[in-house]
């Protein structure tokens, strides 16, 4: 069976985000002052091969933590669709 799981990367919360803080000035330039604070993150969508979700769900964590998401400086969450 096919199966889709979707990981969510973003950086650690006690991080600064570069990427989110250039996107906040960018917000205020335009006159949006009401965007509290920005996070930039990864959204990648997996389509795996499995006998069950579980498994589609263990495959993806395996994935995350070899090659998708940096431990040092992300976290990853899991949603199987």
């Amino acid at each position: 069976m096919i199966f889709t799981v979707q990981v969510k990367v973003m950086p650690l919360k006690d991080l600064l985000d570069p990427q989110g803080k250039a996107v906040m000035g960018g917000l205020q330039n335009l006159g949006i002052k009401n965007v509290a604070d920005v996070r930039i993150g990864k959204h990648i969508d997996l389509q795996i091969e499995a006998a069950g979700k579980d498994e589609a769900l263990a495959i993806a964590e395996e994935a995350a933590k070899k090659l998708l998401a940096n431990p040092v400086m992300e976290y990853f969450e899991l949603t199987a669709v």
